[in-house]
């Protein structure tokens, strides 16, 4: 089924140093650009992390130290990406948990203010799994009737990805060819951030998901134990947690001088 969209839709997967969205690094990048009209357009790329690239995380995407020497790092190619992203919704498989938060990391780091919450994500993972349970190999096969050659190739698991969703579209009645239904049918949670540190009450309200204070509001966390608020910060969290944590407590500092 061709996807109804209103805004361009990109379909994204990165192949990484690792799986911390914290401390990892793109080592590449690919996107399907899918227009309102259904003009797609293909781009990928591979970028120089500025660390090393562990022999388990070449062991899966086959992506070496060598093989990177000579490319860009993410700092050099973060204007013209976030131009390129502007005004798209995004897609990808895992990509909510993982995908995303990376991007996002990436960006924080090369100082480049990208705005990601104004997107739509859909994450074809999470609705593979409400509906079926499998891994991306699996969903391909069952969905597309064919077997996934180059899987862990950034640029075959982007074009699975895209193909798998709208092959969904079509299986799924229930489905609506819409990306912003399917942006809040494949979210499990509202998170503020990323990494989904911090998520959102039944009122809108921020609350921690992990941790001794997991279910309490953050800002009444912060106000009673001013010291948590620096742990995290001295913390081993992403740029991006501690960027709407801060968000937060710079909130509640300016309510009290109203």
């Amino acid at each position: 089924m061709k996807l109804n969209l209103k805004n361009p839709l990109i379909c994204l997967d990165l192949e990484t140093t690792g799986v911390d969205p914290a401390k990892d690094r793109i080592v590449e990048i690919s996107m399907v650009k899918v227009f309102p009209d259904g003009k797609r357009e293909v781009k990928t790329r591979r970028l120089n992390p500025g660390i090393p690239i562990p022999p388990q995380a070449t062991a899966v995407h086959k992506i070496t130290d060598e093989d990177v020497k000579d490319c860009p790092g993410f700092k050099e190619i973060a204007r013209s990406l976030a131009s390129y992203i502007e005004g798209c919704d995004l897609a990808g498989y895992n990509s909510n948990k993982f995908d995303i938060p990376v991007l996002a990391e990436e960006f924080l780091r090369a100082g480049v203010d990208v705005d990601l919450k104004k997107r739509k994500f859909v994450d074809v993972q999470n609705i593979f799994h409400k509906m079926e349970q499998r891994t991306l190999v699996a969903a391909y096969k069952f969905y597309c009737k064919k077997e996934l050659d180059g899987a862990h190739s950034a640029e075959a698991d982007t074009l699975a990805t895209l193909e798998v969703l709208e092959a969904q579209l079509d299986m799924y009645t229930e489905l609506q060819n819409d990306v912003e239904f399917l942006a809040d049918f494949s979210s499990r949670s509202k998170f503020a951030d990323y990494a989904g540190r911090i998520c959102y009450d039944d009122n809108g309200v921020e609350i921690f998901s992990f941790g001794k204070h997991k279910g309490r509001c953050v800002a009444d966390v912060f106000r009673e134990e001013p010291s948590y608020y620096s742990w995290m910060m001295n913390g081993d969290f992403p740029q991006y947690t501690k960027k709407v944590i801060t968000e937060i407590r710079l909130r509640e500092a300016a309510s009290k001088t109203k």
